[in-house]
């Protein structure tokens, strides 16, 4: 029995629920990085972005391949850099209007008073 799309769907984004995940995905956006210099941009133990690189290499989301003792990822295809710029685009949208009500409150709390 096939997987319905909407379904495949919200698989793909709880895979993406996860801040290590999004902040690997926008780092890569800019290349290839080895795993050292993810650890040092995200700043979590060893263990824990090794668990999160796997759960992004498992999906296909990410490739790895080994130079020497050093192991580098990088995006498997330009659509993922595309999801994430698309996410940043989303959330400024929303958080202008965000400021926009904001406004609007403390105009209407100043000419309550």
């Amino acid at each position: 029995m096939s997987v319905p799309l909407y379904q495949a769907k919200a698989e793909f984004f709880r895979m993406l629920g996860h801040p290590v995940r999004i902040r690997v995905l926008e780092l890569l956006q800019d290349g290839p990085q080895a795993v050292r210099d993810l650890l040092a941009a995200i700043e979590v133990e060893p263990s824990a972005l090794s668990q999160q690189l796997a759960v992004l290499r498992r999906s296909g989301i990410v490739t790895s391949t080994r130079e020497g003792s050093t192991v580098v990822y990088r995006l498997a295809g330009g659509d993922v850099a595309d999801l994430m710029q698309a996410a940043r685009r989303i959330l400024t949208e929303m958080l202008v209007g965000q400021n926009e009500l904001l406004e609007e409150l403390r105009e209407a709390e100043v000419a309550a008073r």
